[in-house]
């Protein structure tokens, strides 16, 4: 039983850590300080069971990595769980990016999973 218990506790933890494969895990802490210390960043809305969210995370987490985007923070709200914060965002689908730069919003998407669109989308927090 407690094998079963370590499974169970070792797959929640890597399958939370996988829904967030396209940036951090954001509280409404983390956005009252990218906009008081001026950050860009990048947000996604995703949902676990939303495909467009799951491609736009594949084309999300290669941004992450290249060095273009050093000073950019990725983040990722919880759409089924942080309903406080999609309101504090004005969010009201799944699959939105919104783009700070400077700790201002500077542009927003909804549903674009083309590479060349994120990109350009993205591309506004640099």
């Amino acid at each position: 039983m407690k094998t079963l218990m370590k499974l169970i506790v070792a797959s929640t933890v890597l399958l939370s850590t996988a829904a967030f494969s396209a940036g951090q895990p954001i509280s409404a802490a983390d956005l009252a300080d990218i906009e008081k210390q001026g950050k860009s960043a990048v947000i996604s809305t995703h949902a676990d069971w939303c495909s467009t969210c799951k491609t736009q995370d594949k084309v999300l987490a290669v941004f992450m990595k290249d060095p273009e985007y050093k000073n950019v923070v990725f983040y990722q709200v919880d759409y089924d769980n942080q309903k406080d914060l999609l309101k504090t965002l004005k969010v009201r689908t799944q699959s939105t990016i919104i783009v700070y730069k400077s700790g201002k919003e500077v542009a927003r998407a909804t549903g674009d999973t083309k590479e060349a669109a994120l990109s350009k989308l993205t591309r506004q927090a640099l």
